[in-house]
């Protein structure tokens, strides 16, 4: 008794390339989680460390808060660059939209309406004609099986 078949046939075997460049990848993959977990968990341990430190009582807070106000600053400094890059690549990508797409799909419609008239065409001149001689010849052979002259 056969073993009934998935839907989904199975694929095909790996290569040994393929075998190496899929590991090679499942490596990078995990480097880069280690990389995120080491991250997170320095971040965790440097805000204890700051919360720590900023609750001794001899601790000049005042100065920290000035420290944090520039960073601030630099950081909205290099948020507003970012934005700016964005709108710039936003009207690269608009520009190629205009002048880009909108040529081919204007080439395209016009293709489409040229097929859609030569499908017009040829129905009208060429299928009609054999369809109606085709139905003047059932209809003449239907004549024919009528008045005996032609065996069914």
């Amino acid at each position: 008794m056969a073993l009934p078949q998935s839907e989904h046939p199975a694929p095909p075997p790996l290569t040994p390339e393929q075998r190496a460049e899929l590991r090679e990848q499942e490596r990078a993959q995990k480097r880069l989680i280690f990389i995120v977990v080491a991250v997170v968990v320095l971040l965790v341990a440097l805000l204890g460390v700051a919360i720590y430190f900023l609750m001794q009582p001899a601790t000049p807070t005042d100065k920290i808060r000035d420290v944090f106000i520039i960073v601030v600053a630099l950081e909205t400094l290099v948020i507003g660059a970012a934005l700016v890059v964005l709108v710039v690549q936003l009207a690269s990508l608009i520009n190629l939209l205009q002048n880009e797409v909108r040529p081919i799909l204007q080439a395209t419609t016009e293709t489409v309406n040229t097929l859609r008239g030569t499908a017009d065409f040829l129905s009208e001149n060429a299928v009609e004609p054999i369809i109606q001689l085709n139905g003047y010849l059932a209809g003449l052979k239907r004549m024919l099986e009528l008045l005996n002259l032609k065996s069914k």
